[in-house]
C-alpha cells in the first residue's frame, strides 16, 4: 500500500514540476503576500496631497504652514484664492484637504488664550479656531489624519517661547460628515468585485473552449481573432452592469450610502473599467494553458487590486515603488472614479486622466489578446 501511495506522490511531483505556471505562483504568491503586507501597506497616512487658502498672507499665517508641512502628514501642492475654488479641487480629487486661513488670522491669534489657565479662565474649555481644514471626508483614513492636525502647538506658530497652549483649527469633512466607513467600503467594493468576476470569467474563455474541444470549430469558421475576442467580451458587458446595480442598490438601501453623482456618468466609468477587466482577463485567457492556470493568474492580479488599488489602505501612505504598480491595475483608476463620483458627485470630464487610462489599457488588451491568439491547435 506505501509503496503505490510513494509511487503516486512521486508521479504528482513530477507532474507539477513540469507545470512551470503552477510552480511559480506556489514560490511567487507567499513571496507577492509578504512584499504586499511587509513594504507597502501602511496605514499611516503621510504626504497626503493638501491646497492652502491663505487670506491672511501674513508673517503667522506663514509660520502656521511651515508647522503644518513639518508633521509630514501634507505635502502642500497647490494654492488656492477663494473657497469655492478649494472645494472643487477636493470634489475632483486634485488635494485630499485644504487649509484656509482667513484674513484675521493674525488677529485671532493675537486673541487665543496664551496658557491652559487663561483658557479655563475664559469659562471655556475650548478656544475658538483660528482656520479651518476642508477635508475630504470619503476616506476615512485620510480623514483621521488630517484630524491629528486640529492643534499645533503656539510656539512653533509664533516661532517664541509661549506657554502650553495650541491654536486650534476647525476640521469640515466633507461627504461624509458623520465619518462611516461603509460610506467609504463601498464604492470601493464596485471596483473589487467587477475585477474579481471580470477577469474570471474570461481568463477563461478561450482556455475552455481549447478544453472542451470546440477550438476545432472555430478554426473552421471564417470568424476572425478580432471578432472571437469582442464577443467573448460583450456579454459580460450587461453581467458587470447588473452586479454594479445589485452593490449600489444594496449599499444605498441597506446602510443609506449615498449617490450624490449622476448615473450618467457612473455609467460611462462603470463601462471602460468592465471593458479594462474583460481584456485583461483576454489576455491572461491567451497566456494559460488550463482553467486552472488562468484561476491561478487571476488571483495573482486580484491580490494587488485589493491591496494596492487604495481600497483597503491609502494610496498615498504607499512607497513610491508601490504607487507605481498601483498605477498599472485598473481598479486603482476606477477606485478613484467611483469614489468621486459617487461620494463627491464630480464628473467624468473632471477625472480625465484615469478615464483616458481606462481606453488606453482596453484597447492594448484587445491588440495583446488578439495578436497572441492564433485559431490553429497548439
Amino acid at each position: 500500500m506505501w509503496l503505490r501511495v510513494f509511487a503516486i506522490l512521486i508521479k504528482e511531483l513530477r507532474q507539477l514540476s513540469r507545470d512551470r505556471m503552477t510552480f511559480g505562483m506556489i514560490v511567487m504568491i507567499p513571496l507577492v503576500q509578504l512584499m504586499l503586507f511587509g513594504y507597502a501597506i501602511n496605514t499611516d497616512a503621510r504626504h497626503l496631497p493638501a491646497g492652502l487658502l491663505d487670506l491672511s498672507a501674513t508673517s503667522e499665517s506663514r509660520a502656521m504652514v511651515q508647522a503644518v508641512s513639518a508633521t509630514q502628514v501634507v505635502d502642500f501642492v497647490a494654492v488656492y484664492h477663494s473657497v469655492p475654488e478649494a472645494e472643487a479641487a477636493i470634489t475632483a480629487g486634485k488635494v485630499k484637504a485644504v487649509l484656509v486661513l482667513p484674513a484675521d488670522f493674525g488677529e485671532r491669534l493675537a486673541r487665543h488664550p496664551q496658557s491652559q489657565r487663561e483658557l479655563h479662565a475664559s469659562g471655556s474649555y475650548f478656544a475658538a479656531p483660528v482656520g479651518q481644514w476642508l477635508v475630504d471626508g470619503s476616506d476615512t483614513v485620510v480623514a483621521s489624519a488630517i484630524r491629528s492636525l486640529r492643534s499645533m502647538p503656539l510656539a512653533e506658530v509664533l516661532g517664541r517661547p509661549v506657554t502650553d497652549s495650541v491654536p486650534s483649527l476647525e476640521v469640515v469633512n466633507y461627504f461624509n460628515p458623520e465619518q462611516r466607513t461603509v460610506v467609504n467600503i463601498v464604492p470601493g467594493l464596485l471596483g473589487v468585485i467587477l475585477t474579481m468576476t471580470m477577469v474570471l470569467f474570461t481568463s477563461a474563455a478561450i482556455v475552455r473552449e481549447r478544453e472542451q474541444g470546440n477550438m476545432e470549430f472555430l478554426i473552421t469558421t471564417p470568424v476572425r481573432p478580432l471578432e472571437l475576442m469582442l464577443g467573448k467580451i460583450l456579454p459580460y458587458v450587461l453581467v458587470g452592469f447588473i452586479q454594479v446595480g445589485i452593490i449600489l442598490g444594496a449599499g444605498h438601501l441597506i446602510f443609506k450610502v449615498p449617490v450624490r453623482g449622476g448615473l450618467d456618468s457612473l455609467a460611462l466609468a462603470a463601462m471602460l473599467f468592465i471593458l479594462a477587466s474583460l481584456t485583461l482577463g483576454l489576455v491572461i485567457s491567451t497566456i494559460a494553458r488550463t482553467q486552472l492556470q488562468a484561476m491561478q493568474m487571476t488571483v495573482f492580479i486580484l491580490l494587488p487590486s485589493i491591496l494596492l488599488s487604495g481600497f483597503m489602505f491609502p494610496y498615498e501612505a504607499m512607497p513610491i515603488p508601490a504607487q507605481w504598480i498601483a498605477e498599472a491595475l485598473p481598479a486603482t483608476h476606477f477606485m478613484r472614479m467611483s469614489r468621486a463620483i459617487i461620494l463627491r458627485d464630480a464628473e467624468v470630464m473632471q477625472l480625465g486622466f484615469d478615464a483616458l487610462w481606462l481606453i488606453g489599457f482596453s484597447v492594448m488588451g484587445i491588440i495583446i489578446a488578439t495578436l497572441k491568439f492564433s485559431k490553429r491547435l497548439d
